[in-house]
């Protein structure tokens, strides 16, 4: 059972994060660097993605660094405080997914069964990097891998509708990977 489980629950995670590049593949140029919205959006998607397979957390080293930053200094399109340090390219965005990719495979199929039961995050690690919202600070590494599961389909979701309007072009649906 446990086999099936983690396949499974790969299979589809997996397809999350290639919808999640194929969005961004699909997104046009002029879109990516003139649509704030869709560029944010993508890229605060990418970084709680990686942040939340991260264990232990203070191993969280993101390829495409960011900056917490003040309310009244957001720019007008951010869709949270976590500013990325500089423009990162949709080629930069899809690299850094691709090593995600990898890191979320050999956790969800390799890692220690014993480790899904655990917390995710140690208390001493929660106000290290800015990220961590106070909803997902007694989760398992299972409740994580769930939650982090679903924020990624939710903002595909909004990313497809935004190349919809904007672009009238979306990503087809991927079922499964390998």
């Amino acid at each position: 059972m446990e086999s099936l489980f983690r396949k499974c629950l790969w299979q589809n995670f997996g397809a999350a994060i290639d919808m999640l590049k194929e969005e961004i593949d699909l997104c046009p140029d002029d879109l990516w660097q003139k649509e704030g919205k869709f560029y944010y959006l993508s890229y605060h998607t990418i970084i709680f993605l990686d942040y939340y397979l991260t264990s232990p957390v203070r191993d969280f080293k993101p390829v495409l660094t960011y900056t917490i930053v003040d309310a009244d200094k957001l720019p007008s399109d951010a869709v949270d405080d976590v500013i990325p340090d500089d423009f990162y390219s949709k080629k930069d965005c899809i690299d850094y997914l691709g090593k995600i990719r990898e890191k979320c495979k050999n956790l969800i199929l390799l890692g220690p069964h014993e480790k899904f039961g655990q917390p995710w995050i140690d208390k001493t690690e929660v106000n290290m990097h800015g990220l961590c919202p106070n909803t997902v600070i007694n989760y398992s590494l299972l409740e994580i891998l769930f939650y982090n599961f679903r924020h990624i389909q939710h903002h595909v979701g909004q990313l497809n509708l935004m190349l919809r309007q904007k672009a009238n072009n979306a990503a087809d649906w991927i079922s499964l990977v390998d």
